[in-house]
């Protein structure tokens, strides 16, 4: 839905529709301090934007899966086969970041577990062990791909637009976590990643690796 020139996700207009009659209530009431109520308005109008995003073509890249900041690339066992290893990007999204995640590479998804959790600091490692977070794998070409939502300490809740054999493009939406998080994906070992700790993201429009056939 678009208010004014901002697209914004429907998970926020019960939040934007609460906050308008707030602002519309203490306006009446004492003008000043609707300036309160309002500023919230337009923060959470803000957080919850959906832009439009250019997805680029080439089927071998992954695509971001979030908005945000590069924290974590390293090895770990495999999510299918413990005696194996795959690679793992981590994004942390701020409050400031969009957070709608999307599909880093067409595929179909084969599983979805959420688990209920903890809420740590989506910064640190055990966030993704701990933390309430929704697992999706999906097949990519014989290849095994997923993405963790995670929620962080002031997300509460994480949202999942797929079911179980949805068949995905990369770059669509597949969900997105509640005010500040983190989003992992998984790749095969023989992935090149070519992002680095610290770059900034864009889900489903900077390319963080390539995928060989």
């Amino acid at each position: 839905m678009k208010i004014g020139f901002i697209s914004i996700t429907s998970e926020g207009l019960p939040y934007l529709g609460i906050l308008l009659v707030l602002t519309v209530v203490v306006g009446l009431i004492s003008p000043k301090w609707a300036v309160l109520p309002l500023l919230i308005f337009i923060f959470v109008g803000f957080f919850f934007r959906d832009p439009k995003r250019v997805i680029p073509q080439d089927s071998q890249a992954v695509l971001s899966a979030a908005d945000g900041k590069i924290v974590i690339i390293d090895e770990v066992p495999s999510l299918a086969n413990p005696a194996e290893k795959v690679k793992r990007v981590s994004i942390f999204l701020s409050v400031f970041n969009v957070h709608i995640n999307r599909a880093p590479v067409t595929g179909q998804i084969k599983a979805i577990r959420y688990t209920q959790g903890k809420f740590h600091n989506a910064m640190e490692g055990k966030s993704s062990v701990y933390n309430e977070n929704n697992l999706l794998e999906i097949e990519h070409n014989g290849h095994r791909v997923w993405v963790r939502q995670i929620a962080g300490m002031i997300a509460r809740r994480i949202v999942c637009y797929c079911s179980e054999g949805d068949t995905l493009r990369a770059g669509d939406k597949i969900g997105m976590i509640k005010f500040g998080s983190r989003t992992d994906i998984f790749l095969p070992l023989d992935t090149e990643i070519t992002v680095h700790l610290g770059d900034r993201v864009k889900g489903g429009e900077s390319i963080i690796g390539m995928m060989k056939d």
